[in-house]
Parts: C-alpha cells; structure tokens; sequence
C-alpha cells in the first residue's frame, strides 16, 4: 500500500489527548503571559485543530519575537504541520489567540530556522533556563555580598566536592563480622 501524503499522517498517538486529560482545556492554558524572546516548547494539542503545528515540529523548541497589542492575522488555519509536534521555539509575534516562533528544523543536511504561528493552545514556556536566570540571581547576591565585605568571591559553578571526613563512634563495642568457612555449612 502506498504512503499518503496527508498533514496529519502517522499522527494517531503523537496528537491523542493523554490518559484522564481529555476534555475540556484548563483555562490556566490561556491565562499564560508569552513575550517576545521566550523559549518555548511545541507540543501539539488534539483538542483544538485550529492553529496546530505540523508533526515535525513537536517537540521541538523555539523563541518567540516581536508581540503585537492586537490583530489575529497570524493566526494559522488549521493545525499546525505534525512535524513541529513537541519542538521547542522562540517566541517571534503574538497575536491575541496565536504565537510567532522561530525553530531549527532539519532539513537533508541543512538546519534553517524556520518562521512559524501556532495558537496557545499548542504551546507552553520552557524551563531549559529556570536553572541559568536562578543562578544568575545567586551570583548577583553573592556579588553584593562580597562587594560589601571587601572580600574576592568566585562565582564558578564547582562540581560536587566529597563529604569532610568525620569519626563514627557507638556506645556498643562493634563486632567484627567474617563469612563462615565453607566446610562448615551443612
């Protein structure tokens, strides 16, 4: 049998609504504010078919750019393409129901950044730099901190050091445990 060429081929399980998810959206979902130059992760929802992206782009992350007050005419018909499904992007243009986001797709043996609008719906921010923007905040304080005292501070991340070497001591004498001589098991 040959393969179809349709938008949403081989899309049964990527876009199905997960186990005791479906129904009805949360309006958390559209209570989100999104900025331009947000990171943002694709993850398309099969419960609004409007403004999904394509397959090949979830999953994927990308940045969002330039937000506009009002106007809908990013606003893609339809899903976006199944192969933007789970990507991450950057945030280029809102709109009132819709996203502009850049993302890096593969394409033979080029990477080209593509331009693309989904709905909000299909989206959600990234945490890949929650750790980075509470470490820059550490370091700010630390910086103060030592600017205060007089004192050199460095502010490089350390990998983990080993415990500082400490005495067990008991109340009971310990007792010395040995295996059992093989000739004597029965």
């Amino acid at each position: 049998m040959t393969n179809s060429k349709g938008y949403r081929r081989g899309t049964r399980d990527m876009f199905s609504r997960k186990f005791r998810r479906r129904g009805v959206i949360p309006l958390s979902t559209y209570m989100k504010v999104y900025r331009v130059g947000d990171i943002v992760n694709i993850k398309g929802n099969g419960a609004v078919q409007k403004g999904m992206p394509h397959k090949s782009y979830h999953g994927k992350t990308g940045r969002v750019f330039n937000v506009t007050q009002h106007g809908n005419g990013a606003v893609q018909k339809g899903m976006p393409h199944k192969s933007y499904h789970g990507k991450t992007g950057r945030v280029f243009n809102v709109t009132q129901h819709a996203l502009g986001v850049i993302v890096n797709k593969r394409v033979r043996g080029k990477i080209l950044p593509k331009r693309i609008n989904i709905r909000i719906e299909h989206v959600n921010h990234s945490k890949c730099r929650d750790d980075f923007i509470k470490r820059v905040k550490e370091n700010e304080r630390l910086r103060k901190e030592a600017k205060a005292k007089g004192v050199y501070v460095s502010l490089k991340r350390q990998p983990a050091q080993p415990r500082a070497a400490h005495i067990v001591r008991c109340k009971e004498e310990p007792v010395t445990l040995a295996p059992i001589p093989y000739e004597f098991i029965a």
